[in-house]
Parts: structure tokens; C-alpha cells; sequence
């Protein structure tokens, strides 16, 4: 029963996709170059990372706790496994407060990335976990309980103009600074919108942030990843303007595969920017190797287990802050040893490492 509510969602999503890709969209790539584009690529792998003294963007990226030394040391660990892609999050607040600074770190990060042959995704806007980010230290983590410092971007209710013209600003200055920069694969404009109860805005600043990034047109394909199959609206608006389509599943193999047969519609390039929650049965042995047979980029969620805390569940918090028997996501401890041995044995196989 759950097959056909997903499929019948999944129709109702797509049925426009033949009509949508008719539209004139400025700046968007075509078909063609999309696919000509990913051709150039190897098969595109990796995990969303936040280094494991970071909570949240802001821990990342601030300059009092931006900490190269463990993004160099957890990048190694990729590399040896094959990996060549990470995603992660930049955050508008840190851009505020230091406009030079934060480009100058990102500069630093991509420098290391590089170093280890890791191409970067950067994600701009996110509805996801807690709101009201603020500069300064970060909180501390809540034990056992899942991101639980993560921090949305835009955190607070966007009411007018002025408010849409400084994300612009910032969105230009980052796009305009790194439009040629090689070591980028990608920007994802916008993660999970509409997450919460954030419809309305997600649907004005999903829409702007598209312009925007067309208005530049950066050497990078451009994209925001389909998430939930009830926002119709916001999935037409995200696969129309995508010069790459990225999406996000963390279900079983076989509805994971339905959705990639209707992604394929579009006849673009596909990227998974999140999958693999042990517990919900989307795992590296039953998902990854799938990806790879359909040429489908796959960035699993987590990589060393950190203040994140997401080696826990979203729903299942566990207070006094012990070891999950399963992990819910992640691939290694600080240390680099591996959560399962297989699971990296299987990443460096399908790496032909």
C-alpha cells in the first residue's frame, strides 16, 4: 500500500514534466549540456560533511572555531575511501557578520578539499531543525538528540523587501566570487523548502534564489533538491529550474528506484543529496550499489560522527547521550576507524579502491 501512495504521489508530481521542460527558463542549462556535463565526471559519490567539531554552519565556518586541521584530517578519510564529492552547508548569518572572512575560509576549505581530490557541493538556504541563528558560540550539543544545534538559513520570518535584497546580496557576492572556481561541483540553492511549517516563504525565496543564480549563470550547474512528493508547487519550481536534478530519499531500494524511473523523465543528470538512515532500511549494501548502476550521484547523509549527533535518529532521541546499537547515519568515529569495516569495504569496491 505504501508503493502505490508513493507512486500515485510521485504521478501527480510528474505528470507535467514533458509540458514543464517545454518552458523557456533564462539561464538554465539545456538538456544537452546538462548531460554533456556529467559525462565529464566520474561517478559522482560522497557524504553531506560538517567536520566533527562543528555543531552546526555557523561552528563551521566562524572564524573563532573554522578548524582546517580536522577538515583536512576527515577529508583524508574520503579520500581513502574513494569518495569525491562532499556537500556542505554555508550559512548567510556567518556572511554578515564577515563577508571577506568567510569567503577567505571557504577559500581555505576548498584548497584542503582539493588536496584531496574532493569536488564540494554548497548548499545556500535551508529549512531544516532550529531557527533564529545568531553569530558567536554555538550551543552545546543536547545529548542524544539529532542536530540538535543545526540551524536553519533564513532562521526568521522573511516580511519584506529589504530582507529578500540582503539575501540577494549575499547569494551575488558568493556566486560572483566562485562562479569559475573548478574545485565547486555544484550549488544547491535550497535545502529541503518548505521543511516545518515554512511553505509560503520557501515558495518566494526558492523562486528568487533560481533568478538569481540564472542572473549570474555560474560555470557550476545549479539545483535544489526535490524532497517531499506533497509540495507539488515547490517540486514543479525546483525540477524546472534545475540544470541538474538532485533529490533526496531515504527509503527502501525499490520505492528509492521508482523515483529515480520518474526523475528520468526529465532526461537530466541525477544526484541523491541525501539517503542512507540505516534503521529506515536505506543502507550503503542495499542503495549504493543501486545508484551506481543507474549513474546516479549518491551523497549519503553524515561522515564522522561529531556534535551533530546524527549517529541518532530524528525521532528517537536517546537523553543520556549513549551509543545507539544501529547508528542512523555517519561512516566513521573521530578517530577514523569505521563504524561497520563492510560498509567502507563496499565504498572503496564500488571506488575501485
Amino acid at each position: 500500500m505504501r508503493v502505490k501512495v508513493i507512486l500515485a504521489g510521485l504521478l501527480l508530481m510528474f505528470s507535467s514534466a514533458a509540458i514543464a521542460q517545454k518552458a523557456s527558463v533564462p539561464g538554465l542549462w539545456s538538456v544537452e549540456k546538462a548531460n554533456a556535463w556529467y559525462a565529464q565526471h566520474k561517478w559522482i559519490n560522497g557524504a553531506n560533511f560538517t567536520p566533527s567539531t562543528a555543531i552546526n554552519q555557523l561552528e563551521m565556518w566562524q572564524a573563532d572555531t573554522f578548524d582546517p586541521a580536522t577538515i583536512d584530517r576527515e577529508l583524508g578519510y574520503a579520500e581513502g575511501i574513494g569518495m569525491n564529492t562532499m556537500r556542505v552547508f554555508l550559512h548567510s548569518v556567518v556572511w554578515k557578520e564577515d563577508p571577506s572572512g568567510f569567503k577567505t575560509r571557504i577559500n581555505k576549505y576548498l584548497a584542503i578539499a582539493d588536496k584531496h581530490h574532493i569536488q564540494t557541493i554548497f548548499v545556500f538556504f535551508d529549512d531544516c531543525w532550529n531557527p533564529n541563528a545568531h553569530p558567536g558560540k554555538q550551543p552545546d550539543p543536547k545529548p542524544g538528540i539529532h542536530n540538535s544545534g543545526w540551524m536553519q538559513d533564513p532562521g526568521v520570518p522573511l516580511t519584506n523587501p529589504a530582507q529578500y535584497a540582503g539575501l540577494q546580496i549575499y547569494v551575488n557576492d558568493i556566486l560572483t566570487t566562485f562562479k569559475h572556481d573548478k574545485r565547486i561541483l555544484l550549488w544547491d540553492l535550497y535545502n529541503e523548502p518548505g521543511n516545518g511549517d515554512k511553505n509560503k516563504i520557501a515558495a518566494t525565496l526558492l523562486a528568487k534564489v533560481f533568478t538569481w543564480a540564472h542572473a549570474i549563470r555560474p560555470d557550476q550547474p545549479v539545483s535544489a533538491g526535490v524532497w517531499n512528493q506533497e509540495l507539488k508547487e515547490l517540486n514543479q519550481v525546483q525540477v524546472e529550474n534545475s540544470d541538474v536534478i538532485t533529490y533526496h530519499n531515504y527509503e527502501t531500494p525499490d520505492m528509492h528506484q521508482h523515483e529515480i524511473d520518474f526523475l528520468k523523465l526529465y532526461q537530466r543528470p541525477l544526484i541523491c543529496t541525501e539517503y542512507m538512515a540505516r534503521p529506515r532500511s536505506s543502507t550503503f549494501e542495499n542503495t549504493m550499489p543501486m545508484l551506481k548502476k543507474d549513474n546516479v550521484g549518491a551523497i549519503n547523509w553524515g561522515f564522522v560522527s561529531g556534535k551533530t549527533n546524527t549517529i541518532y535518529a530524528w525521532d528517537t532521541p536517546m537523553p543520556d547521550g549513549s551509543e545507539p546499537k544501529v547508528w542512523f547515519h555517519d561512516i566513521f568515529r573521530k578517530d577514523g576507524t569505521p563504524y561497520k569495516q563492510e560498509e567502507v569495504a563496499l565504498i572503496k569496491q564500488l571506488n575501485d579502491k
